[in-house]
């Protein structure tokens, strides 16, 4: 959906009411089921996942994938109109210790809605700031609304170019961590093919993520969480901070080690929280390269 129809969408559904919204949305997504190429990717992932299932059962997966995905659009639309998001925390008050000292490091994955997540935290505590480093599309449509809403709660967004992003860009996420704040970063997803990455070990292959977070924590002694955010219900989350990863300085030679460990741990908690959660997984490009694969990259 494009920001037009989107709008339009969402004019009609204020008439109405959310049903339009819900069965539009699910319509557009089966469309997507039907001809999308990334379809392919979504039934190779859980594939992987599910190794002992038939191929009936990937698309089964993969269907439901893209219906889920749906929630996310109905669930701001509701937010954006007045409608109160409910949610229960996990793990609130390991963040809340911290973040008034050096700042912490939220590190988002494509699995749950983590849009909505960046909205809760800002209930969750008004004052709290939070900048947030998102990727720019060219014709982005949905995703411009997207980011005129967080920003519009508050939320500060740093848009990162696909032909990379200003050195500046950095240094004001480490000043905003030093005074207390919170720098929310994606996890899971690499923006240009030129990022520095690590490679992580993930359901029985591996997978290439973002190395920013890592260096950032390194460089400003604040720690990770990694942040899951799932749907219980019709605009009703439950969202959970995981214990939080210390980046010890230490001496040169062993930074390298420190920073993969971290990654490794976060890739853990990642594949625990898929298996639990495994429709609610949306990132829809590959993710897993398994020694099949023609060719592992690596950074």
């Amino acid at each position: 959906m494009k920001g037009f129809w989107y709008v339009f969408l969402e004019t009609m559904t204020r008439i109405f009411g959310t049903w339009l919204f819900a069965i539009v949305s699910k319509c557009i997504a089966a469309g997507y089921f039907l001809f999308s190429k990334n379809v392919q990717e979504s039934h190779r992932f859980y594939r992987i996942l599910y190794p002992e299932k038939k191929s009936v059962f990937h698309k089964f997966c993969t269907f439901r994938q893209y219906q889920n995905f749906t929630t996310i659009h109905l669930d701001r639309f509701l937010a954006s109109h007045g409608r109160q998001t409910a949610f229960q925390s996990e793990g609130w008050e390991k963040l809340e210790a911290v973040v008034q000292e050096k700042g912490a490091i939220l590190l988002m994955s494509h699995l749950g809605n983590w849009e909505i997540a960046a909205t809760i935290l800002r209930q969750q505590k008004n004052s709290l700031n939070l900048l947030l480093y998102m990727g720019v599309k060219e014709k982005e449509g949905v995703e411009g609304l997207q980011k005129e809403q967080l920003q519009e709660s508050g939320v500060k967004i740093i848009g990162v170019e696909r032909d990379g992003g200003s050195p500046f860009d950095a240094v004001e996420g480490i000043r905003f961590l030093q005074n207390g704040g919170l720098v929310s970063m994606t996890g899971d997803i690499l923006w240009r093919e030129d990022q520095r990455s690590l490679q992580v070990n993930f359901l029985g292959g591996k997978a290439n993520i973002p190395e920013a977070p890592y260096i950032f924590a390194l460089v400003s002694g604040a720690p990770i969480f990694c942040f899951f955010s799932y749907r219980t219900g019709k605009n009703s989350y439950r969202f959970s901070l995981a214990e939080p990863i210390y980046i010890s300085s230490g001496q040169r030679k062993d930074r390298r080690k420190l920073i993969q460990a971290a990654a490794q741990q976060y890739a853990d908690l990642l594949e625990m929280q898929l298996r639990a959660h495994p429709l609610e997984w949306y990132h829809f490009d590959r993710f897993v390269l398994l020694q099949t694969d023609r060719k592992l990259k690596t950074e």
